[in-house]
């Protein structure tokens, strides 16, 4: 009969076995393609001894192709729970010194377990991917297995965050899995993700690209908007995760953590000088945001995507809050299609788990022409305009100088439902610019004229002295108060506080049917 003693050295060398995943030399390999191993990365991202693995002696179930001679402690996954900055999260890592990476039955039990986990207890799910697929030897139930978890990442939707970190392949089915998640970080030149890899495309459509042009980090961050954020490396990636997380809260049922601030005067005078006296010059609204903001909390989301829209996490007096900003730097802050996705989805996310949102305009419209038409603007332009009307958070508005059109109207009017509407002096709401709209309503009268020019001119200034303006707005209540750019800050702040306790009745329905 074996002793105690040969019992506990079983034990531990089974766990001895688990933590050297696929071997010395598959992880020196890991390190020499500049990557981390999948129990270092959870070592890191997690606060020092508080992970507590689970499923370490899990094996796979396979007998088909030799597998049975290759059994490995943990079948390619870690997984299990720990803190960041003490709050409790759950994470999976897996390890690709392990068959790639590559997802099996069991692996994906794994996974979805913790992932069931989190959601019982209310708690984030990161997921460190880094895997090269299904494992083929398992047919079907290994893609069983990434239904199982693509089921779990809907039911978790805006119950609990999930944060995604591509540290590796990403390709295939397994793609989903991350992109239903709420944010998505890549690994700049180790990680892609693709449907298809160049192989196919290839000889699908005989066109030669790299896994970098087709699904690298910076084609998903600036092209295709699938990437929230890129980093440079593995820790600067695991970094990341942890500055996101502290602008959000565990879950639906709670509110974002407040640190502790000290009110002062809170005047910014910074504020005043921002915007141009010529409404045709550009100017960084990252300045406008820097100078509402506590100093230095911009978190920004997407920020190599449609850059014609800003969106971000900040902190003001302590407390998180959502934005959402035109951007005058790229094409004058126009919404079109991509904007106005980037920004739906921003909307969504901070409506879900109770951040409040601030709407910063400067907006001339929605951008024309037949590439935005034929890839529909009118129904992603929707999309922002259903998100806003939607969210039952705290929502506040500041226009810091045009608001036209359309566009008036879905960058959080007062007409769909913001709580407060404030606007700087200098601000301009109209249906569109005073000389389109010169052009028109005076036509004849410009056309018969001596001097057309001058009358337009002439015209121009009319219009422009009736409505190029946010007195008439605030005469209808459609804009609260018009106030000082220094006062800003102040006025977010009281604004915001009166907000804490916001109720909204919504209507009794399954779901809304939003544009897609």
């Amino acid at each position: 009969m074996n002793s105690k003693q040969d019992k506990i050295d079983k034990l531990n060398e089974r766990i001895a076995l688990s933590k050297l995943g696929g071997g010395q030399q598959r992880i020196d390999k890991q390190h020499a393609n500049k990557k981390l191993t999948a129990r270092e990365r959870v070592n890191y991202l997690l606060d020092e001894g508080s992970f507590e693995e689970i499923g370490a002696l899990v094996t796979h179930r396979t007998t088909d192709f030799g597998m049975e001679d290759q059994i490995i402690y943990g079948d390619g996954v870690i997984t299990g729970y720990g803190t960041i900055s003490g709050r409790l999260v759950y994470v999976y890592a897996q390890d690709f010194t392990v068959f790639g990476g590559s997802l099996s039955e069991t692996h994906a039990e794994k996974i979805c377990k913790i992932m069931d986990m989190a959601v019982k207890v209310g708690a984030p799910i990161i997921g460190l991917n880094d895997s090269g697929g299904a494992r083929i030897q398992e047919g079907v139930r290994s893609l069983g297995g990434y239904a199982d978890i693509f089921f779990r990442n809907v039911q978790a939707s805006g119950v609990i965050p999930q944060i995604s970190a591509i540290m590796g392949p990403c390709a295939g089915g397994a793609v989903y899995s991350p992109a239903m998640t709420d944010f998505i970080i890549m690994v700049e030149e180790t990680s892609y993700m693709f449907v298809t890899g160049p192989n196919v495309v290839k000889t699908v459509t005989n066109e030669e690209v790299t896994s970098e042009a087709l699904g690298g980090a910076q084609t998903h961050a600036s092209k295709s908007g699938v990437a929230h954020k890129t980093s440079m490396n593995d820790v600067a990636c695991l970094e990341d995760i942890k500055k996101l997380l502290p602008y959000l809260p565990q879950n639906n049922t709670e509110k974002p953590t407040e640190l502790d601030y000290d009110l002062k005067d809170e005047v910014r005078e910074v504020l005043s000088d921002i915007v141009p006296d010529n409404p045709n010059k550009p100017y960084d609204m990252h300045e406008v945001i820097s100078g509402i903001i506590d100093n230095d909390s911009f978190y920004e989301i997407h920020k190599d995507f449609a850059e014609n829209i800003i969106v971000g996490f900040a902190r003001l007096g302590g407390k998180s809050i959502g934005i959402v900003a035109n951007q005058p730097m790229a094409f004058a802050g126009v919404l079109d299609v991509n904007s106005s996705k980037k920004a739906a989805r921003f909307v969504r996310f901070c409506d879900c788990f109770n951040i409040p949102l601030l709407v910063l305009v400067d907006v001339p419209g929605f951008l024309p022409g037949t590439d935005q038409e034929w890839n529909g603007i009118i129904v992603h332009g929707a999309k922002l305009l259903y998100a806003l009307s939607e969210a039952s958070v705290p929502r506040v508005t500041v226009i810091t100088r045009k608001a036209y059109g359309g566009a008036y109207d879905v960058m959080n009017s007062k007409h769909i439902g913001a709580d407060f509407n404030f606007s700087w002096p200098g601000a301009e709401i109209a249906v569109m610019g005073a000389k389109g709209a010169s052009e028109i309503i005076f036509r004849r009268e410009i056309a018969s004229a001596k001097n057309p020019e001058e009358k337009l001119a002439e015209k121009e200034a009319e219009y422009a002295a009736k409505f190029a303006n946010p007195y008439r707005a605030a005469k209808r209540g459609f804009i609260d108060e018009v106030i000082l750019p220094k006062n800003t800050r102040r006025k977010l702040l009281k604004a915001f506080t009166s907000l804490e306790n916001k109720v909204v009745d919504l209507p009794k329905r399954k779901h809304g049917n939003i544009p897609l």
